[in-house]
């Protein structure tokens, strides 16, 4: 099973160590961390942490994080991917986009493609995101896949959204 999941304008690639440096540039970026790292600037080694971390669940769980590559381009835009959070029992959804690739449904089509590989990959039953209830962007993109609220929440003193779909 190939890894590299292809969409009609997108690549998503496992982040390996050699993207360390480019993931590390998307996290500090300050319109992803405004909400995905509650706009902490992550140093390089917790960065490389996350990657090792990746990496280990690509061999073992076959899941991860994923650049999110344009085709015609060549160029790296963000990362999508499925992640452990807070104490749910499966990984979540997560994405983040560079500011100069939004609003472009590049967002949606990556997490339409980890949903289906999810469903039908990994034979989940369902899967989880959530996000800072500020976020509209965001909440946008999980409506646009299928996912619907089931939850808020107040954690580390940020309101959050917690979305669910279930397998089609």
């Amino acid at each position: 099973m190939t890894l590299i999941l292809e969409t009609q304008r997108l690549l998503l690639k496992p982040i390996l160590k050699n993207g360390l440096n480019t993931l590390h540039t998307i996290l500090i970026d300050s319109y992803v961390r405004k909400y995905l790292c509650d706009d902490k600037i992550f140093p390089l080694q917790q960065v490389e942490e996350m990657v090792i971390q990746s990496q280990n669940n690509f061999e073992e769980k076959k899941l991860g994080l994923w650049f999110i590559e344009t085709k015609n381009e060549q160029e790296i835009i963000g990362f999508v991917g499925l992640w452990d959070f807070f104490d749910e029992e499966q990984p979540q959804l997560v994405y983040a986009l560079l500011p100069e690739a939004t609003k472009k449904g590049y967002a949606t089509e990556a997490a339409t493609k980890i949903l289906d590989y999810c469903f039908n990959k990994l034979n989940y039953q369902y899967l989880l995101a959530s996000c800072d209830r500020p976020n509209l962007e965001s909440q946008k993109v999980t409506e646009r896949i299928g996912m619907t609220k089931v939850d808020e929440k107040i954690v580390n003193g940020n309101p959050l959204v917690f979305l669910r779909i279930e397998k089609y």
